[in-house]
């Protein structure tokens, strides 16, 4: 069976989620912790149908070592949130009870001219456990026929 081999513990969860949601039977997700794993389990599993989820920036680590690599532009978080749109978005992390906090981000003097986007990608980057926590919420938040474009193609090939 297939190997899904991910960056990071946030991509496994979204994957995972989805594939729950969508009723479909996902293979072993195994997080290589960053990108520049990818070769070290490749090697761990010769002979094993591989495919990745890479984040752009990082995609030749995982383009050297497989043949099949979906990849998140810029990362995961991002898909989510031109998944959802902004309103989206916020209406999770409402839902959460931190959307207060969401707007103090956005007043800090650094944070003021920056897109949202990328204030919603230093509030998810912000807070240990945040990013994968997110992953799960706005994996379940994701209507079905919106998933994130190499998220659905990912879990189509599986």
């Amino acid at each position: 069976m297939t190997v899904v081999l991910v960056e990071g513990e946030s991509d496994r969860i979204a994957l995972e989620t989805l594939a729950t949601r969508m009723g479909i039977r996902m293979p072993e997700v195994r997080v290589v912790g960053g990108s520049k794993g990818a070769r070290r389990a490749v090697g761990e599993l010769v002979g094993v149908p591989l495919v990745g989820l890479v984040d752009v920036g990082e995609r030749r680590d995982f383009e050297r070592v497989l043949d099949t690599v979906f990849v998140c532009d810029p990362d995961l978080e991002a898909e989510f949130v031109r998944a959802l749109g902004v309103a989206g978005v916020e209406a999770v992390i409402a839902e959460q009870g931190e959307l207060e906090s969401f707007r103090s981000l956005q007043r800090q003097p650094f944070q003021r001219e920056r897109p949202v986007d990328a204030q919603l990608a230093r509030f998810f980057g912000g807070r240990s456990g945040n990013k994968a926590r997110y992953a799960r919420l706005l994996a379940e938040a994701v209507p079905l026929d919106r998933v994130p474009p190499p998220l659905a193609a990912l879990l189509a090939a599986l």
